[in-house]
């Protein structure tokens, strides 16, 4: 069966909020253009909800995909770029006509478009004259395969973001989560305006303490240590945790 019903006829896949698990956010740009009015110590816990905050009041544009390890769907270039044209066709007239005409030239979705068409078709929408930025955000990264094929999975994403960032559209911006892996550093600090760590982020460290305590305190068993054995433990695994 054709990927393209599925495509234009489910509902609009949900946005979801990143976790704390992602070390760090790489904020690559088309132009170099301010990001959001505020300081860069807050863009790592903020940006998700900034970004949809201007989705929400109908000015900007904004496609998310987790890259679940838990999930093959979720680990792959193709996934993805059928999220990206998916969720900006249901956001734009103009971005949902792009996509009816790629569905048409491959015979009314009864032949699957190559992952090489579904990236024109991506390139072709991005490019369309539309007043308000859009945001692509790929979270997680560093949860696509990077350890079979030719390229890997992982390998075929960062190569998409770099062919986006290249084509120089003004109004595009690009985020992207993942644990600082060489592979992924090498390919996108060259391309990055903006990088935030999160290891050393106060607020990172502080929510990771409160959910051990949390842990911790309301556990049947664990209530009943004694104190000092309790707060070595929230001591020792949030020393431990590293920033994850």
């Amino acid at each position: 069966m054709s990927l393209f019903p599925r495509l234009l006829c489910t509902p609009q896949a949900p946005l979801f909020i990143a976790g704390s698990g992602k070390s760090v956010l790489w904020y690559v740009m088309s132009s170099p253009m301010s990001f959001l009015a505020q300081p860069t110590s807050s863009i790592s816990s903020a940006v998700i909800q900034d970004i949809m905050a201007l989705r929400e009041t109908g000015s900007a544009s904004i496609s998310y995909f987790y890259c679940d390890f838990r999930d093959e769907d979720k680990q792959n270039r193709r996934n993805l770029l059928l999220s990206f044209l998916f969720q900006l066709s249901a956001q734009s007239n103009l971005y949902f006509d792009a996509l009816s005409k790629l569905y048409s030239k491959h015979d009314e979705g009864t032949r699957k478009p190559s992952d090489g068409a579904l990236i024109q078709c991506l390139k072709q929408m991005l490019s369309l004259p539309t007043p308000n930025p859009v945001y692509l955000i790929v979270d997680a990264l560093d949860e696509c395969p990077n350890n079979s094929g030719l390229p890997t999975s992982q390998e075929q994403v960062l190569g998409l973001v770099e062919d986006l960032v290249n084509l120089c559209i003004p109004n595009l911006h690009i985020c992207v989560t993942s644990r600082p892996e060489i592979d992924i550093k090498t390919s996108l600090e060259p391309l990055t305006h903006l990088r935030v760590s999160l290891h050393d982020q106060s607020g990172q460290k502080k929510d990771i303490i409160k959910y051990i305590s949390s842990v911790v305190y309301s556990d049947t068993k664990m209530r009943r240590w004694r104190e000092e054995d309790k707060i070595l433990v929230i001591e020792t695994l949030s020393e431990r945790a590293d920033g994850m």
